[in-house]
């Protein structure tokens, strides 16, 4: 089965890569690590340098996960391109991250991983970041 992880260089996108890699691993499945800037915005924070996806490519060979990374650099919408790799992929599962965000900023900007959600022609899993567990010293 072919995983199709959407990645960016944020907490979130980080959780949606381990999440996809440790399934990929575990499963012997194929991972297909897509990356875009905001709707085709090289110089967008969410483009990975070349150093991001290095370090990916690295870290997957020594894991020996089966895997194709993907970086856009064309006008389509992050979901758009997901969906896209997910199609042409035949993928079985999509993995996204999630951030909080408010009411208003949903109707502002849309969303991605809502888009996905309702779009996608295959299952998709959802993750968040993990949050630190805060201790309280005596």
């Amino acid at each position: 089965m072919n995983i199709v992880v959407g990645y960016l260089p944020t907490p979130e996108g980080s959780a949606a890569f381990e999440q996809a890699r440790e399934l990929a691993r575990d499963h012997g499945h194929r991972l297909v690590v897509v990356n875009t800037g905001h709707h085709g915005n090289n110089n967008h924070p969410h483009f990975a340098t070349q150093h991001d996806l290095d370090a990916i490519e690295t870290e997957l060979l020594k894991a020996g996960i089966n895997h194709e990374i993907r970086q856009s650099g064309g006008t389509e919408s992050a979901a758009e391109l997901i969906m896209k790799v997910a199609d042409e992929t035949e993928a079985g599962l999509i993995v996204i991250g999630l951030r909080r965000r408010s009411p208003v900023g949903k109707i502002i900007t849309g969303s991605t991983a809502q888009a996905i959600l309702i779009d996608a022609k295959c299952p998709v899993l959802s993750v968040k970041p993990r949050q630190r567990l805060l201790t309280q010293s005596r």
